[in-house]
């Protein structure tokens, strides 16, 4: 099963403005909206996401951008802004890190960021580990369908997938949707070696329909960690999109929480 996604060339390209600035705009897929750059800026253009749309006068609007899609990818930005800190978390082809697990960022936190800006600096290294994006609703409900027969047998499961299965309104209440995800994967890491465990995530990605294209330089990923509707709230992980064999060196990425940081 494959994710539905749709190749940017053949996306029919729209233009918003911002900041007095014209951004071409592409929808590659079934959430979110991709940004290119400004039209006609040039080289001044490229840092036009802290140029223009995090500006003090236009950042407002901005963020509620990425409240309204769930996703914004900028592409093309070129920034030597510092604020950005290096996504830490190892794994191991024996260990899954917690950041292969879908999550929201700042868990730990009396409040979640609102938004979660993950970025691929210019450098020398490519990258081939994926990073999966999806909306929360979308990303529990796949984990239930994901789920091997003999293990929705493990407490209610099985009537949650049924829930699940019937219309958004007869889904569980959003508040137990944290609930629900703790106790598959705790489930999943129980009962499943590493690399069964990812390819069991790998499923759940195509039933999610995550976002999960390459990563290209000088990208950034603003994903809605907080929305005020828990329902509409995005998750994320790292996804490696074959099975795991052997370390091998890949491209670094950063990250910041940009209503709060930047």
């Amino acid at each position: 099963m494959k994710n539905e996604t749709t190749d940017v060339s053949n996306c029919e390209t729209q233009t918003i403005e911002l900041g007095g600035e014209r951004f071409q705009v592409s929808r590659p897929h079934a959430f979110g909206i991709v940004i290119n750059r400004q039209i006609d800026a040039g080289d001044v253009g490229e840092d036009y996401l802290h140029q223009v749309l995090l500006r003090e006068d236009v950042r407002d609007s901005f963020l509620e951008i990425v409240d309204d899609e769930g996703l914004v990818v900028c592409k093309n930005v070129r920034t030597s802004e510092p604020s950005y800190r290096k996504v830490r978390g190892k794994s191991s082809h024996g260990k899954l890190s917690q950041a292969e697990y879908y999550h929201h960022d700042g868990c730990s936190c009396p409040v979640k960021p609102r938004v979660v800006e993950i970025r691929m600096p210019h450098q020398l290294i490519n990258r081939n580990i994926a990073t999966a994006i999806a909306p929360f609703r979308s990303v529990v409900a796949a984990m239930l369908r994901s789920l091997p027969q003999e293990m929705l047998t493990h407490g209610d499961l099985e009537s949650t997938l049924h829930e699940f299965s019937r219309s958004p309104s007869e889904h569980p209440l959003v508040d137990t949707w944290d609930r629900i995800q703790g106790r598959i994967t705790r489930l999943v890491r129980r009962e499943l070696n590493a690399e069964s465990c990812r390819a069991f995530f790998r499923q759940v990605d195509c039933e999610a329909n995550a976002y999960v294209e390459p990563w290209e330089m000088g990208e950034s990923r603003l994903i809605c960690n907080n929305h005020e509707n828990l329902a509409e709230t995005m998750q994320h992980r790292r996804s490696y999109q074959t099975p795991r064999m052997s370390a091998e060196a890949n491209g670094s990425l950063v990250k910041r929480w940009t209503a709060e940081e930047a």
